[in-house]
């Protein structure tokens, strides 16, 4: 079937021209420099209708000829010890692993390294950016969402799907992790796998799924998009929260996950280098994204509600507190136009606790190491990971 032609259709809605002229939007292009337009949209517009056909013959040729445990196993052998020339398997899976046992030489591991320490640094900010300014925000993109509903994640609840995103995020972050069969690399193959999985999935039960106007399922420019939530909005939300860092720094976390994508399968044209080259492209794929809808809802207020839900902890007044300072946070870092499309909840002071945070950032920096504030944050960090794994039972990747 002939691939249909996208067009920008809600670059003159009020959603996009408010982002991007007085909103977020207008914050990430003072924040990055970036010139943004639509002359190069058709260079990107094309991977809406594209997506890791790798990935999906891997799946067809592994996962869908054996059991489940089989395959699994089967799989998690050659993450961790490669395949060689005389291993009788699949082609797509001599492609696949050829594809990521090979390391691009654009690859540089130590400024890796500083992009992960940049995410093990800023500790608790960390993870308030990921679930309060990432996820969140990224519900506000109606197609976006379309997968997750059609894989009924809703009825999973948002505690699994937190723990599933919070066990990706800290795994590929850490030191050395994204060296090859390292933790990070088996789960940067390992997500790749699950969303083949789940696209064919879609494609084979789901008749009515719009391919004109919702993309192919998790294609490739929502990878990117998604990819870009993990460093330009992540990286904006930090220097928001008071949070500074090199430059050195900076370009570390784009190169950090410009890899992941790689591994993923995401077209390299499509991962950008720096935040200003992602403020360009993003502006061009929010321009095929429509606002809110009545799934978005569902989704934040099943994010929202995670921690009335979540018994890592014991009292009932400390989740409801908790639930109130995410609610603070997420009205901080979003425009008000998306918290009220998306139905967050209006509450008191509910900038005093951000604010405060700030105030915090600027003395823990000037008085705590560099290597002291890693140490500690990538101590808690794995600390709510456990907290996470230990509700849900087991890691979401074995």
């Amino acid at each position: 079937m002939e691939k249909p032609i996208l067009q920008p259709k809600f670059k003159d809605a009020p959603h996009f021209k408010n982002f991007w002229e007085s909103g977020n939007g207008k914050q990430l292009i003072e924040f990055s420099g970036a010139n943004v337009s639509f002359k190069d949209f058709d260079q990107f517009s094309h991977f809406f209708y594209d997506f890791d056909q790798i990935g999906d013959q891997v799946v067809k040729d592994i996962y869908l000829t054996q059991s489940y445990p089989e395959a699994s196993r089967q799989i998690e052998t050659y993450i961790r010890t490669g395949i060689f020339e005389n291993h009788d398997i699949p082609e797509s899976v001599k492609i696949l692993f050829g594809q990521t046992q090979s390391v691009p030489d654009w690859v540089d591991f130590n400024l890796i390294k500083s992009g992960a320490e940049l995410c093990m640094r800023c500790n608790v900010d960390s993870l308030i950016s990921l679930r309060d300014y990432c996820l969140i925000g990224g519900y506000d993109y109606a197609y976006l969402n379309k997968p997750l509903i059609v894989t009924e994640a809703l009825k999973k609840g948002a505690v699994k799907r937190l723990s599933e995103t919070l066990d990706f995020w800290l795994n590929v972050t850490r030191t050395d992790s994204l060296l090859t069969h390292q933790k990070g690399y088996e789960f940067a193959i390992k997500t790749r796998l699950i969303h083949s999985y789940a696209r064919l999935s879609i494609k084979k039960n789901d008749k009515n799924w719009d391919t004109k106007n919702w993309g192919e399922p998790i294609n490739s420019w929502d990878m990117m998009a998604t990819y870009i939530g993990f460093s330009l909005v992540f990286l904006y939300s930090l220097n928001k929260l008071g949070n500074t860092y090199s430059q050195h720094e900076e370009k570390g976390l784009f190169h950090l996950w410009k890899y992941v994508g790689y591994l993923l399968g995401i077209p390299e044209n499509l991962l950008p280098d720096d935040k200003k080259q992602a403020t360009e492209y993003f502006y061009l794929w929010t321009s095929v994204q429509p606002p809110s809808d009545k799934d978005s809802v569902l989704l934040a207020h099943s994010l929202l509600n995670e921690s009335l839900e979540n018994p890592i902890l014991k009292f009932n007044f400390q989740r409801k507190n908790l639930r109130y300072l995410h609610i603070c946070c997420t009205w901080f870092l979003l425009d008000d136009e998306v918290c009220e499309r998306l139905e967050i909840p209006k509450v008191k002071n509910r900038y005093l606790f951000p604010k405060s945070k700030i105030i915090f950032n600027k003395i823990y920096e000037k008085t705590i190491s560099r290597e002291a504030r890693i140490k500690r944050g990538n101590k808690d960090q794995l600390k709510v990971l456990e907290d996470y794994l230990n509700t849900t039972k087991q890691s979401n990747f074995h």
